[in-house]
Order: C-alpha cells, then structure tokens, then sequence
C-alpha cells in the first residue's frame, strides 16, 4: 500500500510517500502554505496525485509525552485530511524529527537555501520510516 506521510509546519509542510511494499520512504515535495483550509486541499490533491491509500501525520508531542498546541493543530489536520481525502489516517509521535532531518542534511553537506526547501520532506520521510517499521514489526508478530 501507498503510505503518504506528511510533517505539518506553519509555513511549510513536507511530504513524503512509501513504495508500494511499505519498505522503503521516499521525500516528495515541500508544501508552502500559510493557510489551512488551503494546506489541507494542496495535501489532498497531493494525496491523490501520488495514489496514496494512507495518510499519516506527525504529531509533535512534547518531550515529556504531553500534547501541546501544535500535537492540537496537527491532530485537528489529520482530521480535516480524512475528511477531505477519504482515507485512513493515522497521528504518528514525531519527536526529534526535524533535528534527525537537519542532522541527515549536515551529514550529507546541504547548507543554506536548498537545506530550507528540503528539510521538511526529511523530516517527513524520518517519520514515514519509523511508521513503517512499527508496522512491519506488529505485522510479523501478528
């Protein structure tokens, strides 16, 4: 299955999807949109775009486990997403991601203006891997 997983920012929202098997992630594109309402239809035809037959959306917990603003506003968009797209969606622990995605980007040497336009689909993708272990391994205890 097509696994889309998305890393909601304020002004940037990174996208990254599966392949078909579910065992490899790959970044797609960098949404910038300040507004929601048309985040959340750039996120659904993107959806459709890539054939995407699951959505799932970090959520930023606080390091002490608790829920935040922003896990509110990223869960209050994973809502909006299954409404607007039809699709299953699932809120995913994003915690430490986008450090692990500027951490990736030092390690690779990208610096500057294309760090700024990619770190967000890092980021997504950090999170679309991590789901796709969990369910690998639920999978094989099944």
């Amino acid at each position: 299955m097509y696994i889309m997983s998305v890393d909601v920012g304020t002004a940037r929202t990174g996208v990254a999807l599966s392949d078909k098997g579910e065992g490899f992630a790959f970044p797609k594109c960098v949404i910038t949109e300040y507004n929601r309402e048309r985040l959340i239809e750039k996120l659904a035809e993107k959806a459709k775009e890539l054939g995407a037959e699951m959505i799932v959306v970090g959520y930023p917990k606080n390091m002490d486990g608790s829920e935040g603003f922003k896990a509110q506003e990223c869960a209050a968009a994973a809502e909006a997403l299954r409404v607007a797209t039809g699709l299953p969606v699932e809120l995913w622990d994003e915690r430490c991601t986008t450090v692990s995605a500027h951490t990736a980007l030092n390690f690779n040497d990208v610096r500057g203006k294309k760090r700024k336009e990619t770190v967000d689909a890092v980021a997504a993708t950090i999170i679309l891997e991590d789901f796709l272990r969990h369910r690998a391994n639920t999978r094989n205890k099944i």
